[in-house]
């Protein structure tokens, strides 16, 4: 009776079965929203502070 140290590569690996699992819609849903909030939130908010922040220096308190 072979042990299973001294099978074949090619019989250790006949029951294995790889599946990928497809991402649920709604997960797809989460995503799309997220980048799109990201994205919106970085064109809004960041890029108007950015702006702010590198060509006029905010002045130092008096």
């Amino acid at each position: 009776m072979p042990t299973s140290n001294s099978q074949s590569p090619q019989a250790e690996h006949q029951h294995h079965r790889y599946v990928t699992n497809s991402i649920p819609w709604y997960v797809r849903l989460v995503w799309v929203g997220f980048w799109a909030f990201a994205i919106y939130y970085t064109i809004q908010y960041l890029f108007p502070a950015l702006q702010g922040e590198l060509v006029i220096p905010p002045s130092p308190p008096q």
